[in-house]
């Protein structure tokens, strides 16, 4: 028979367990928690309490006190008991390797526990592995969700096409939902089908609408930001398009919506990035600082966080921050050495700061190290060089790219280096280069044709006639229908060889075949030839004056000619610049000033001129002048001379007889300005 106090503890087990149940199904976790640990008080060890507590603390989003109370209990909180638990507590803790192992650990896979495989494979970027394990999912499961696991394989699908570079099989998705069509279109981004991308996403923002239509409390701006994903990917095809304005209106509309998923946020910013490049680098700064959010190293994808990074570095390029540039491209380095792209901003910086040949020993270092990376890093140190002006060690580094040597483009760029530091038979031994390589590997083709006629008419520009007609034949043996290569032959041979020049110009054909049929009426009577109209309409005229007789011609009045001016001399060139005014001649000197004028108003108030001094009779007198007059005498004058001498006061200066004083102009009547 029970003892009294152990049925007292049976009996408050049994009510806190009902507690546990009536909280669990109202939802109330917290109340169920409280519960839950008066229940392991009495029974420490409860399996199914310990159990109950740990789904309790993950439904109020306790994960770290869900994994601590897993792991102080791992005795009694087996795997098979326990596996979903923790591999989802630690997924969303974002420890997905520790989650990956305890999913594989697992003596059971139950049909959540592959749910949550397949989202840790996702996370992890293991598509293939991923792929897989939905396809048996949907396979093998009958319930409701079905939905939601073909959205979740329409995404690894997707993911495949962007990131992978791979094209999965047809899996007959039907896109019924936004989500799916938002997948799918996705997927045909990754293909390079744009277009179809664009349709798609419109059918999702369509289908996004409607579904949101049924909740009548949203607002037009919560509708938008439901859309914004769809948005932010529709900008983003506007922009490989080509329609940048209308890509950055589409980007800056979804941040002024605020959206509550960073990575969202974290990829319109790095696109705005992208479109602005040196340009509007206070923009980008700003928008630097979305990139940096909490959590969004776990909503993109690797590719999308190393893209992010490299836009920074060359941010920091740009904007003249040296240090940062390199810090941010060395880590980009450490974390893939293979990539060439932080290596090329580490070179593109050095040249910046005018250091060319540190940036040359950066790009030999990799080439060395990735013999498959050697034609691009070539390209871009003879690139350097070139930067620097040196045309023939640009060359030397293109000659050594194997690769590429007999590539058309690469022998347009010799070509045109060549003839920029005029050597025309480099030049000429590129073209026969690539010329060689073509009719050992593809003759006939259309890149060997071109290299042929390119050739002949670079050697005829430069006088190299015989080595042209060697080109003009071949090219002419190839088609001999083509006037315009026979021509051309012909023209070079009557340069050097006027017999051969003269049997060449039998096979051209005759004049009355190259005469082309026009039809001369509808020429004259077209819209272009105007005048020719108006000459036809001359002579019918003509005829219809004759028809009715004669008629009164008026006389046009002669013109007469100018009459010239009496002094004209026709020997004489007339003056280019007669009809400006005097002022404004180049040959103008201004007016010559009175002597009285220049006599007048100089110098301080009593003071006498030079002219003035000269008047003075008792100076005169007494100093000789410095050049005696011819013929005067230089001899004393007798003192009875001086006797007529008018004083110096009563002498009236040069000039001064003839001089009358102006009358002074009255003021005209009529008002203050004298008009």
């Amino acid at each position: 028979m029970a003892s009294p106090s152990a049925t007292a503890a049976s009996s408050s087990l049994a009510s806190l367990w009902s507690d546990v149940n009536k909280a669990g199904q109202n939802g109330d976790y917290s109340r169920a928690l409280k519960a839950l640990t008066r229940i392991l008080q009495v029974a420490k060890d409860d399996v199914k309490a310990l159990h109950c507590k740990v789904v309790c603390l993950i439904q109020n989003g306790s994960f770290k006190e869900a994994l601590a109370l897993i792991g102080n209990n791992s005795k009694v909180l087996t795997s098979d008991v326990i596996a979903f638990e923790k591999a989802y507590c630690e997924y969303r803790l974002n420890k997905i390797e520790n989650a990956l192992k305890t999913i594989e650990n697992a003596p059971q896979k139950t049909e959540k526990l592959s749910e949550l495989h397949g989202q840790v494979l996702y996370r992890l970027e293991r598509y293939e592995e991923c792929l897989s394990v939905y396809r048996d999912l949907i396979r093998n499961s009958q319930d409701d969700y079905d939905e939601e696991r073909q959205t979740n394989l329409s995404a690894v699908v997707a993911a495949m096409s962007l990131w992978s570079k791979t094209k999965p099989e047809d899996l007959g998705l039907q896109a019924t939902t936004y989500e799916l069509c938002y997948n799918a279109a996705c997927g045909l981004i990754g293909q390079g089908r744009l277009s179809e991308a664009m349709n798609k996403l419109r059918e999702a923002e369509n289908l996004c609408r409607q579904s949101i239509s049924e909740d009548t409390d949203l607002s037009e701006e919560d509708i938008d930001a439901e859309l914004a994903i769809i948005h932010g990917q529709m900008a983003y095809i506007m922009q490989l398009q080509g329609s940048i304005d209308d890509a950055l209106q589409l980007y800056n509309q979804i941040i002024k919506l605020k959206p509550t998923d960073v990575g969202l946020l974290a990829v319109v910013a790095n696109n705005i990035i992208t479109v602005n490049k040196d340009q509007n680098v206070f923009d980008s700064k700003k928008k630097v600082k979305l990139t940096n959010a909490e959590g969004v190293e776990y909503k993109l994808s690797k590719r999308q966080l190393q893209a992010i990074e490299f836009n920074k570095a060359l941010l920091s390029m740009y904007t003249n921050q040296a240090e940062q540039c390199r810090k941010l491209s060395s880590s980009l380095q450490a974390q893939k050495p293979e990539n060439l792209l932080p290596v090329l901003i580490q070179a593109a910086q050095l040249c910046r700061e005018k250091q060319h040949g540190k940036a040359i020993d950066i790009l030999q270092e990799f080439a060395d190290r990735n013999p498959d990376y050697a034609p691009q890093i070539k390209l871009t140190m003879a690139q350097l060089k070139l930067a620097q002006g040196n045309v023939t060690k640009a060359c030397m580094i293109m000659k050594t790219i194997k690769e590429l040597e007999h590539r058309p483009g690469m022998v347009s760029a010799l070509v045109t280096m060549h003839s920029h530091d005029e050597d025309i038979d480099s030049a000429i031994e590129v073209f026969t280069q690539a010329i060689t390589w073509y009719q050992q590997n593809q003759p006939n083709s259309s890149a060997h044709l071109a290299l042929i006629r390119e050739a002949s008419n670079f050697k005829l520009k430069h006088g190299r006639k015989k080595e042209a007609i060697i080109d003009l034949e071949q090219l002419w043996k190839q088609n001999p229908k083509d006037i315009h290569t026979l021509a051309q032959l012909i023209s070079a041979y009557s340069l050097v060889d006027a017999n051969k020049a003269k049997i060449l110009s039998e096979h051209l054909p005759s004049s009355d075949t190259m005469h082309l049929k026009v039809d001369v009426d509808a020429l004259e009577n077209s819209t272009g030839a105007t005048f020719i109209r108006k000459k036809a309409a001359k002579v019918a005229a003509e005829q219809q004056a004759k028809v009715q007789g004669p008629v009164e011609i008026k006389k046009k009045k002669k013109k007469k000619k100018g009459k010239l001016p009496k002094n004209c001399d026709p020997k004489v060139t007339p003056d280019a610049e007669r009809w400006l005014p005097m002022r404004e001649r180049s040959y103008y000197r201004g007016k010559k000033k009175g002597k009285k004028k220049e006599q007048i108003g100089k110098g301080t108030q009593g003071a006498t001129s030079a002219a003035t001094a000269e008047l003075d009779a008792s100076k005169t007198a007494s100093s000789p002048p410095t050049s005696p007059r011819p013929g005067v005498a230089t001899t004393n004058v007798p003192s009875s001379a001086n006797s007529n001498v008018v004083p110096p006061r009563h002498q009236k200066p040069v000039g001064a007889a003839g001089t009358k004083k102006k009358p002074q102009q009255k003021k005209k009547k009529g008002g203050r300005s004298g008009w």
